[in-house]
């Protein structure tokens, strides 16, 4: 996803009026539009596909997180410890 200042960058006038053209184009080229508002960024045109592409690593990046925390406070346990602890568990 690489932005290409000529043509993913346009004003809200032009998404406004040129709606349906935009779509085809996120959706062909998979590049997010930049839309502008008073000369300034304010918001991102982006394909179904892309979002939810970045949606699944922020979710990931978030696991890992997660377990980067868990390692540094010492709350791990080995898979044999875990298994026989379901094991246990539901028998």
């Amino acid at each position: 996803m690489n932005v290409n200042l000529k043509n993913d960058v346009k004003p809200i006038s032009y998404i406004k009026t040129n709606a349906v053209e935009m779509m085809d184009y996120i959706n062909e080229n998979k590049n997010p539009i930049i839309i502008t508002q008073h000369g300034e960024a304010r918001g991102v045109f982006l394909d179904i596909e892309s979002y939810q592409d970045m949606i699944n690593a922020l979710a990931l990046m978030k696991l890992l997180q997660f377990s980067e925390k868990a390692i540094l406070e010492e709350k791990v346990y080995d898979h044999e410890e875990v298994f026989a602890k379901l094991r246990k568990k539901y028998r």
